[in-house]
Parts: C-alpha cells; structure tokens; sequence
C-alpha cells in the first residue's frame, strides 16, 4: 500500500499538467479570459505546494524509485511558472510589438534558471537567482495597462535570474520564517483568488495590497541571504 501511494505522489505531481493544458486552452480562444487562465495556474500551484508534503510522507524516493519526482517536479513547474504565463503575456499583448521580444529573454533566462544545478542551496533553503516566478509577474502585468512598464519587467527579472542574490524556498526556508513563508504564501494566494472574479478592474487598493507579499517577500529574503553570506564568511576567515 505505501508503494501505491508513493507512486500516487508521481501522479498527483504530473496532474499539474492537466491544468496547464486547460490553461493554455484558454490562451488558445479567440477570446481569451485571463481570469480562468490564473486560476487554472493557480490550481497548479496548489499541486505543486502540496505534493512535496507527500512525497516526504511516503518517502517517494524509497518506494517509487522507477521515476524520478524531482524531473516530474521541474517539467511541471516550468509551465506553471514560465512557459504558459508567459504566452498569456504575449498572446494578450501586454508588453510592446514584437511581444517574442521581451517574452523570449525571460524564457531563455528561466531555462537556464531551472537547468542550473546550483540553482536551488536546499541545505539553506534558497534559491540562486530570480526563482521564475512568471506567473506573479504576468499577474501584474495584467493590471499594469502600460505595456513599456512590463517590458522592463520582463527584461528586468530575466536579468536577476543570474544575480547572485538568494530567495528563500518557502518549503526549506530557515526555521524561524518557514511556517511564516508556507501560511504567508497561502494567504496571498487566497487573496489573488479573491481578486480574480473582478481581474484586471479590481480596486486598486486590493492590488496594492496584495503586492505586500511579494514586496515582502523579496526583501526579506535578500536581508536573510545577506546575513547568511555575512556569517559564512566569518566563520571562513575565523
């Protein structure tokens, strides 16, 4: 039985992939709807938040060797989070002509990204680099309206793919942020989901609100970083 289950985790993890092809179905109407586009993404997202929980339960590695969670893992996450919000981007132009432009950068940049094996310090709980999360940025860029603003994003987050600046991994995060980064990202995931019905006209203080998160995010995780490369260099040189 924990064999089954254990196998059950590959599945559940390559199920993401059925809501990425509703998504792109949705791309692909005359008439898109943004709206249903994130929320199958977001039903991705969900999958992928869940299913480390139970491939460390069932101990995947244990009991279903014969494939391999970590690539099922990766190839899912790089259409959640890049390849199909990416083409929402350039299908509903929102950034100039040609869109391939600015989308392709940020697609190349996020091939090396999940490509590089130093990509992700799990000892730490980091990831090197803008970890791709496309699909927050085209979130954003729905509500923008400025096409030049999410160029610039665009370029500008492909290029962070290569700093060498850490982010946390929410699920491997230092202790004392974890729980606080696992229960932060679920709320404002249910905040962008309560956002979502009125997308992209919703108040402009529930999207400034929510950019808390992210903001938040981010800062907390370069401080942390900063002080984790700080303390490694002392205990070097000592």
């Amino acid at each position: 039985m924990i064999r089954i289950l254990a196998y059950g985790v590959h599945v559940y993890t390559a199920c993401g992939l059925v809501f990425n092809a509703l998504a792109m179905l949705e791309i692909f109407k005359l008439h898109p709807d943004p709206r249903w586009v994130f929320g199958w993404l977001l039903a991705a997202t969900f999958v992928d938040m869940t299913d480390g929980t139970f491939a460390r339960k069932f101990d995947v590695k244990t009991n279903a060797p014969l494939f391999d969670g970590r690539k099922i893992d990766d190839l899912v996450d790089f259409l959640t989070f890049t390849f199909v919000p990416l083409m929402m981007v350039l299908r509903l132009g929102w950034v100039p002509e040609p869109g391939l432009a600015f989308v392709a950068p940020a697609l190349v940049a996020s091939v090396m990204g999940f490509s590089n094996v130093g990509a992700k310090d799990e000892a730490d709980g980091y990831f090197m680099g803008f970890p791709s999360y496309w699909n927050v940025v085209a979130f954003y860029a729905g509500y923008c309206g400025n096409v030049w603003v999410n160029a610039a994003m665009m370029i500008g987050f492909a290029l962070m793919t290569f700093a060498p600046i850490g982010f946390m991994y929410p699920t491997l995060a230092p202790r004392k942020w974890r729980k606080f980064m696992i229960v932060g990202g679920y709320a404002w995931c249910l905040w962008c989901l309560a956002m979502l019905p009125s997308y992209p006209n919703t108040p402009a203080w529930a999207v400034w609100l929510s950019l808390c998160g992210p903001v938040f995010y981010g800062l907390i995780s370069v401080v942390e970083w900063t002080k984790l490369q700080q303390t490694k260099r002392q205990e070097v040189t000592s």
